[in-house]
């Protein structure tokens, strides 16, 4: 069983390999992990083209949604983005929140943020930041975000509980994140849930849907909703690297899902008074 530390450890690694890799390279992949399979081009990512502020140099092909198409970003917000890789989420909610507004990417990264900091000087976009940082403890003052978008990084974090504590810290009251994550229904087979490169391939780091869910209620966030929902189905040519016939038979026949979620959630606003005796 490997550490805390050391899965953080081997996350970095790996994402550093793929800050230096090609685009092309990273969307042939599986979350950008590796060449991992011949039946697809990439088992997770959906397709950003067609969002306004998208940017082609900024997209490493290493999400599992589109969560800023639903966090209702207005004009002049603050949004934290929570994995930033080379940026493109943040210059989509750069496009929604406008010059009045500010984008800050956390990265745990160094390769990542050099990268998204280049991307914005090309763009010339002076109100998106990058800054390097381990989500758990955000380099980031409380109470500062409206919202708070995240793409397939959750799953790669060991201490999840402590990521969602963190989140109610920095969003404002009344603010709210839109998260895009893989979650399971079902136990994996052990081969696949302890594999390492499979943790850095976003499968084997994610938790079961119903606890996601309740880390989200149980830290004081309200109005929970799944705003989207997609099966992913790992091509056999990769299950064949950790299941033989009959467990990846009994695998593909079984009832255990891994699924890409999109999932909303707000902080409460501050109460008001509405009677004599409500603040007591």
């Amino acid at each position: 069983m490997q550490t805390d530390n050391q899965l953080k450890q081997l996350v970095k690694d790996k994402y550093s390999q793929i800050a230096l890799q090609s685009t092309d390279d990273n969307k042939a992949s599986c979350c950008g992990a590796g060449g991992c399979s011949t039946e697809v081009y990439n088992i997770m990512t959906d397709d950003y083209s067609e969002l306004e502020g998208y940017n082609p140099d900024a997209d490493l092909g290493l999400g599992c949604g589109l969560p800023t198409q639903f966090a209702k970003i207005k004009k002049g917000d603050v949004v934290v983005d929570l994995g930033s890789g080379a940026g493109n989420d943040c210059f989509i909610a750069r496009k929604e929140t406008g010059e009045t507004g500010k984008v800050i990417g956390i990265d745990f990264t160094e390769a990542m943020v050099e990268k998204a900091r280049a991307n914005a000087e090309k763009l010339n976009f002076h109100n998106v930041e990058f800054r390097q940082g381990d989500i758990e403890k955000m380099p980031i003052t409380s109470n500062v975000a409206d919202v708070i978008v995240s793409n397939c990084v959750l799953n790669l974090v060991p201490n999840k509980d402590a990521v969602f504590k963190e989140i109610f810290r920095a969003l404002k009251l009344g603010g709210h994140f839109s998260i895009s994550d893989v979650v399971l229904v079902g136990q994996l087979p052990d081969a696949l849930r302890k594999d390492a490169e499979m943790y850095a391939g976003c499968v084997a780091g994610a938790i079961q849907k119903e606890t996601y869910l309740e880390l989200i209620n149980s830290n004081g966030f309200t109005n929970i909703t799944i705003q989207k929902e997609k099966p992913i189905i790992i091509p056999d040519d990769i299950l064949k690297n950790y299941l033989n016939d009959e467990q990846l038979t009994n695998f593909k026949q079984g009832s255990t899902g891994i699924f890409s979620i999109t999932v909303y959630a707000e902080k409460p606003a501050a109460k008001t008074c509405c009677g004599p005796d409500c603040c007591n």
